[in-house]
């Protein structure tokens, strides 16, 4: 039998797990990885933390590939596909699969005419990191548009290093896009105690080497200027290759990550797949969900059968405290407050149920609420609404 030749697009941690999760199983042909980066596979998430601040040097957060038999194919642009070929064009010449996994990630939306401007930034790889970190340590001015979670990441990072810190947002209050504006209003207080500068319902008009024009005319002046206003999928290069995208931009996945061409799979930050549990096709841009997705792609390799549902988590490091998230909510679902920090709680959780069923929950600094929420989730346990109000109350005792 022919050896079977497996050919990865994407060396981050979708990809690169993927690869271990494959000889993990039993895989024992030939696995390719590709990367676009001439930088050997690593971890992003301490990109916005421990790299900035000089906690970590970009050795400490690459992979360990020793002992998996991988051929590492860096600095490598996939460019296209041909299906019925079963061939993946580079920038380097084609390379022959028998499976293909789309492993892309995601890249950051930028804003028009400032891809060429040096003191622009954006923070998804390590280039990104390094070329911001000589502004921290110089203890450089920085504005950040967008108050999502990169840019309040960036924000505590350049306060800790002595930053001055302004934080622009056109809506009105920070995480406007995932959180309820109830549940967001309370992070506002972070910035001013941390002393950062948040300015809230401020669109930015225009966005210089060096300043940011804000919609009532107020010109911003800083060292570097951080755009952190969203991703959206890496798959720009596979429009015309047959493989099928969502309008997001998303792979379109199935539950054991097949994309329904044959040998081609999809997982991590460029795919979207159907979630059981949420009743919808959910596009989960969180470390998690690319750290549990290979498992599923290695099965179906294999010849076996998995399906990939996780409850989704993701968790950020916001001027000393520690946020999580972990589910998914939707509006109609019934919002539930655990602590007040209104009030003064430094520690708080929200719960979101819909028919008494937990569906999600945020907590700030309640660690064990995200651990038996989780659980909760993961097993669709009805809960007593008035005990999970309750912060005295661990929430797996709110179990009906």
């Amino acid at each position: 039998m022919t050896e079977q030749r497996v050919v990865i697009v994407g060396a981050g941690l979708a990809g690169a797990g993927t690869a271990a999760r494959l000889r993990e199983q039993g895989f024992d042909g030939k696995i390719a990885l590709v990367g676009a980066e001439p930088h050997r596979p690593y971890d992003r998430p301490p990109l916005s933390k421990d790299l900035l601040l000089g906690k970590a040097e970009s050795a400490d957060l690459d992979f360990d590939f020793a002992a998996l038999g991988v051929d590492l194919l860096l600095g490598r642009a996939a460019t296209g596909v041909l299906t019925g070929e079963r061939v993946l064009n580079t920038d380097a010449g084609p390379l022959p699969y028998d499976h293909l996994v789309l492993a892309t990630g995601a890249e950051p939306v930028t804003l028009p005419g400032t891809g060429a401007l040096p003191g622009v930034h954006v923070l998804r790889t390590l280039a990104d990191a390094r070329r911001l970190k000589p502004v921290l340590d110089a203890r450089g001015s920085v504005v950040a548009v967008g108050a999502g979670w990169i840019g309040a990441e960036v924000a505590t990072a350049a306060r800790l290093a002595g930053c001055r810190v302004t934080v622009v947002e056109a809506a009105h209050q920070p995480l406007a896009g995932v959180l309820p504006a109830e549940v967001g209003a309370p992070m506002r207080r972070w910035y001013a105690d941390a002393g950062a500068e948040l300015r809230t319902g401020h669109p930015v008009t225009a966005v210089r080497d060096g300043e940011v024009e804000l919609a009532d005319g107020t010109v911003l002046g800083a060292d570097a200027v951080l755009v952190g206003i969203g991703s959206r999928p890496a798959t720009g290069w596979l429009r015309d290759s047959g493989i099928p995208l969502e309008p997001d931009g998303s792979v379109r996945a199935d539950a054991g990550l097949r994309t329904g061409v044959p040998g081609v799979y999809a997982v991590g930050d460029c795919a979207s797949f159907p979630s059981a549990r949420y009743g919808r096709r959910l596009l989960v841009h969180h470390w998690d969900n690319a750290l549990t997705g290979p498992s599923t792609v290695a099965a179906g390799i294999l010849g076996g059968t998995a399906a990939h549902d996780p409850v989704p988590y993701f968790w950020s490091e916001q001027f000393g405290r520690y946020v999580q998230y972990a589910g998914y909510h939707e509006p109609a679902d019934a919002l539930v407050r655990r602590g007040d920090p209104a009030g003064g709680d430094a520690a708080w959780s929200v719960c979101w149920l819909r028919e008494g069923v937990l569906r999600a929950l945020l907590t700030v600094d309640r660690p064990r609420d995200l651990a038996q929420g989780r659980r909760l989730i993961e097993r669709a346990t009805p809960l007593d609404p008035e005990r999970v109000a309750d912060p005295s109350v661990p929430l797996k005792a709110a179990a009906r």
